[in-house]
């Protein structure tokens, strides 16, 4: 073993802190905004968890929140629109050995990426989706998104759409995810609590940040005073779906915790390596 090689080991095993995940990169969100805590809450994550930046990948779409990657040291890959966790799945199944996690919002995610979502959720391949929610398109200057209330009133949508809101812990529930949590990106420290536990959980995690836009929807600086522990943490559906179809978006911590055994990749054949894989491309 050389003494390069030697080094490298050693720094392998020294804990990292949350600053040791954070990139030389400053934020570009508005001030106030609710993202920044939520890097906070990812660095916590994978600091508490061990991790460590070259064994962990964040995948987003776009839009503020998926401005993420390039504010931590892991690997990240900034991709298009409503397609994070397609990129995700495939990274998971091809690399098991690495910590995928996808950063996302509701435009991107509950809108363009919807379908998406609703099959990650089936397949349950082992990854964690954290949406920052703010109930409006805010990088694109305050269109309404699928969680916007039918009545909220704004100079893109003059007396509200009309149309009722998307409920996406019901849509994972529904659909099979393995673990189904919100947060506050006002409460940095649980929120990081609820990202590791869903990393640490088998099969799809999906975990909803409630994440103010006090640009474009400034009233919600009340949503601190509206958040709560949620009553239950169940691995019982129905009574997770009973909470979830009856509570006013406001209960926070985990939700449901589930048994289904992840999805893997199932194959036979050997692994190809590049060279085999060009042979096929020889002129």
């Amino acid at each position: 073993m050389t003494a390069a090689t030697t080094s490298a080991t050693a720094r392998a095993t020294i804990p990292l802190t949350a600053a040791d995940f954070k990139s030389d990169y400053k934020p570009i969100w508005c001030p106030g905004c609710g993202d920044f805590s939520v890097v906070s809450s990812f660095t916590r994550a994978f600091a508490s968890l061990g991790l460590r930046p070259e064994n962990t990948a964040v995948i987003s779409g776009i839009g503020c929140s998926s401005r993420i990657p390039a504010y931590l040291t892991s690997y990240g890959f900034h991709g298009v629109h409503g397609r994070s966790l397609a990129a995700a799945a495939g990274l998971k199944l091809a690399r098991p050995d690495l910590t995928v996690v996808v950063a996302s919002g509701d435009g991107d995610g509950y809108s363009i990426g919807g379908n998406h979502f609703m099959h990650a959720c089936r397949r349950n391949v082992d990854m964690t989706y954290v949406v920052m929610d703010n109930h409006v398109y805010g990088m694109t200057k305050g269109q309404p998104s699928p969680t916007t209330e039918p009545d909220w009133d704004s100079k893109l949508s003059p007396g509200g759409t009309g149309l009722r809101t998307f409920h996406p812990l019901v849509i994972a529930l529904a659909a099979g995810a393995n673990f189904v949590a919100r947060g506050f990106s006002g409460d940095p420290k649980g929120t990081g609590e609820l990202i590791a536990e869903a990393i640490k959980t088998p099969g799809f995690s999906f975990v909803e940040i409630l994440s103010p836009c006090v640009t474009f929807r400034p009233e919600q600086r009340e949503w601190r005073k509206a958040v709560r522990e949620a009553p239950i943490n169940t691995d019982d559906p129905a009574r997770a779906a009973r909470l979830i179809m009856t509570d006013d978006g406001f209960n926070i911590g985990i939700l449901y915790r589930g048994h289904r055994e992840p999805y893997y990749r199932k194959t036979d054949k050997a692994a190809k390596q590049p060279a085999d894989l060009e042979k096929g491309f020889a002129i």
